[in-house]
């Protein structure tokens, strides 16, 4: 390898150490903001993407951790942290999102959290594409599954949104634990993708 090689190599990797700083830096805030919300509205969606925030926050970790380190061990085991935290959060969601449905349960209006929703929709749309195109160009898989990861984020956060939003304008309550069956969905692809591509 070259020095301009090695240089443009490290260069990469500098990038890639500050978008996971910048997504668990964002995901660290949306913790807060998404429990103030969700609590006196009593989201379930809400409630589960204040979830996935968490998940998030740990998958950042894993890269980091990952990212310090080399081995192909190394690298199965940072997968498998994060296919782990995926498959919590689609047990969690499933229950929950059932309970509140066959309970009738009607959650309240949260302006802040669709306008928290709508801004980290954007934000990880962002982190998500920086982050493939990082991965690939460092032939890094656990930085391209955490892309995976923080695009699926953004999905999540617009599905979120969209519930928030149809439940405000319509009152369409149901509206909630149905984006909440949405994670539900993309965890469990999510999973599955991960535990393949280790097996």
């Amino acid at each position: 390898m070259t020095a301009v090689d090695e240089t443009a190599r490290m260069g990469l990797f500098r990038r890639g150490f500050a978008l996971e700083y910048t997504t668990l830096a964002w995901n660290v805030v949306g913790i807060v903001v998404l429990a103030i919300a969700a609590v006196p509205a009593r989201s379930v969606a809400l409630a589960g993407f204040g979830l996935d925030s968490l998940i998030e926050i740990g998958a950042s970790t894993v890269v980091i951790w990952e990212l310090f380190g080399t081995g192909e061990a190394r690298r199965r085991r940072a997968l498998k942290l994060i296919g782990l935290g995926f498959a919590a959060l689609a047990a969690y969601l499933l229950v929950q999102s059932t309970w509140v449905l066959a309970a009738g349960h009607h959650p309240h209006h949260s302006p802040l959290g669709i306008a928290w929703t709508a801004i980290t929709a954007a934000a990880m749309f962002a982190l998500a594409a920086g982050k493939v195109r990082t991965g690939a160009a460092l032939d890094n898989p656990v930085l391209k599954t955490e892309g995976r990861v923080t695009l699926m984020d953004g999905l999540l956060a617009a599905a979120v949104l969209l519930g928030l939003v149809l439940n405000a304008a319509w009152g369409l309550w149901w509206a909630d634990p149905l984006a909440g069956y949405v994670l539900v969905h993309y965890a469990i692809r999510e999973v599955r993708e991960i535990f393949t591509a280790e097996s």
